[in-house]
């Protein structure tokens, strides 16, 4: 997604300030559904690389700071004054310098949303369009205790997936730690010691020193192939089709593939409930949760059911046909559409997918650390396993 800087008039004045979109008429048809009547736009020009630490506003932070702006406001604090203590209180650089101008822009007769949309690299369409329906409302302060809510579910599903990769990424990288040092320290040893001896050796120790070698010779030409390698991959990822084609083959995974579903369930149904919750409309809800799925294969088929939702067929039907989608939740929506109940209906479909997350992650943590113990027995008992061959057989002749 690109940046625009844009320049325009509305109803409070002129405004300036950035926006994204896919391009140039997608920015100024947005522009236009905020009542902006754009005089300038042009595309944000790619800022120059600055070693700059401390730039992103973590999870953690914007839940904090969100609690405490809902707290403030439910306490009849003016806003200006509110958003002055949350930009003198905050630990975030990035985000005490962000409040401070949004607070000056407020001050100066901005709307507290549109100011937001000025810093769109801190407060997504997520975070804007629900204060906006906060303060057209009225109820600004139940809108933000639903954005910090959403926010700390959020992060704590991110980590717990996280957890879950911890555990075989670690034993992995000891194991390749382990192997490339033996490869090149401990195996030449054994390498001159059979050498000087000159006696015939087993295949696998033959194996074992022929990969020691090859490392030894090639270990700059090899970590230069992996560094290559996930240099590439990123490049690729970035790509729409990259990224698309990744995505897909994320999902079809034999283990991991599971846990990457039902994660992408729970945050579309927690996405959409919040902001149907909320009262956006529910266009305007597909599209914001189509951009926050983290996967372009669940974005795609969002996007594809709004489309179909605009010519006036139900959520359900076209969540059903994508296939993404497990038959449960569709009929629950269903249900939640019929009864007009659906942002509760998401709620708990959110909620039993969280559960979910839970469950599979403990499953997936049992399953894994018995595979990985083996796998690290195996590999390093192998390696111990070559060298040792050789000395039994001379042992052997001896007696």
């Amino acid at each position: 997604m690109a940046v625009f800087v844009y320049q325009g008039r509305s109803a409070n004045g002129m405004q300036n300030g950035e926006i994204e979109a896919s391009d140039r008429s997608a920015a100024v048809g947005e522009l236009r559904r905020r009542a902006i009547l754009v005089t300038k736009i042009a595309e944000k020009s790619a800022p120059r690389v600055t070693f700059k630490f401390g730039g992103k506003v973590s999870d953690k932070e914007m839940a904090i700071f969100t609690r405490q702006f809902s707290t403030m406001i439910d306490a009849g604090l003016p806003l200006v004054q509110c958003l002055n203590i949350l930009a003198e209180q905050s630990d975030s650089k990035t985000l005490r310098s962000v409040t401070g101008q949004v607070a000056r822009n407020v001050e100066a007769g901005s709307t507290l949303a549109d100011a937001l949309r000025r810093h769109p690299r801190t407060f997504d369409d997520l975070f804007t369009n629900l204060v906006e329906v906060g303060e057209a409302g009225g109820i600004l302060d139940v809108v933000l205790q639903r954005l910090s809510a959403y926010i700390e579910k959020a992060a704590a599903l991110k980590r717990k997936v996280k957890a879950a990769m911890v555990y075989p990424s670690a034993i992995i990288g000891v194991a390749i730690m382990v192997v490339i040092f033996m490869l090149t320290f401990v195996i030449p040893t054994f390498a001159q010691m059979f050498k000087d001896l000159g006696a015939d050796l087993p295949l696998l120790t033959k194996v074992v020193l022929w990969l020691s070698t090859f490392v030894r010779t090639y270990i700059l030409l090899i970590i230069a192939a992996m560094v290559g390698c996930v240099l590439a991959l990123r490049s690729y990822y970035r790509t729409e089709g990259g990224r698309a084609t990744i995505d897909a083959l994320m999902l079809k995974l034999p283990i991991f593939g599971t846990l990457i579903r039902k994660v992408a369930v729970a945050r579309f149904t927690r996405t959409l409930g919040t902001l149907v919750q909320s009262g956006v409309p529910i266009l305007d809800g597909l599209r914001i949760t189509a951009r926050t799925a983290g996967n372009k294969v669940v974005e795609k088929a969002v996007l594809q059911c709004r489309a179909a939702v605009t010519e006036g067929k139900t959520l359900a039907e076209p969540l059903r046909v994508s296939g993404v989608f497990p038959p449960m939740v569709t009929q629950m929506i269903s249900v939640g559409e019929q009864t007009g109940a659906l942002d509760a209906m998401l709620s708990k479909i959110a909620d039993f997918y969280d559960d979910e997350v839970d469950t599979a992650v403990s499953t997936l943590t049992s399953l894994l650390e018995p595979i990985m113990i083996v796998f690290l027995g195996v590999v390093v008992g192998g390696l111990v396993v070559a060298m040792y061959l050789p000395i039994f057989k001379l042992v052997t002749l001896v007696k």
